[in-house]
């Protein structure tokens, strides 16, 4: 009688683990880079809708200072904090800082519209004209 063999052998189980470690070699940091990127539109969001609030504010004030306490100043969300800087009666800049996994993070916008990422963590880079969102200092805004 003859026998059949089954179950796999040492070498298929290795080679098996090789493929799938590789695989996560590869997987795991794209996928960390994704989740870095979906959280920086909190910023880019809060940031772009923070502009015509802006604009609505000197409308009815003649003057962007205390736009920050204004109902309609970004809120800190789970990611960003927001602030107002060089206010006056034409100018203004609102700051999204990172905070906890974004820590490093620092996007502006101004009254102009002007935006810039003025800091970020390594390998991200920095930019005067446009909000960084992928490695290398690549925008896509």
């Amino acid at each position: 009688m003859k026998r059949i063999q089954q179950g796999f052998t040492l070498i298929e189980v290795m080679i098996t683990v090789a493929i799938v470690g590789i695989l996560l070699a590869v997987a795991v940091p794209a996928y960390s880079d994704y989740v870095t990127r979906s959280r920086l539109s909190e910023a880019f969001t809060a940031l772009g809708g923070a502009q015509p609030a802006a604009e609505q504010f000197w409308a009815n004030t003649r003057s962007y200072d205390k736009f920050d306490a204004s109902p309609s100043f970004p809120t800190a969300g789970t990611y960003f904090t927001y602030s107002l800087s060089n206010a006056t009666a034409s100018t203004y800049t609102i700051t999204a800082t990172g905070t906890g996994k974004m820590a490093g993070f620092v996007y502006t916008i101004n009254e102009s519209g002007g935006h810039a990422t003025t800091a970020s963590p390594t390998g991200w880079g920095t930019s005067a004209s446009c909000w960084v969102d992928h490695k290398g200092g690549t925008c896509s805004n």
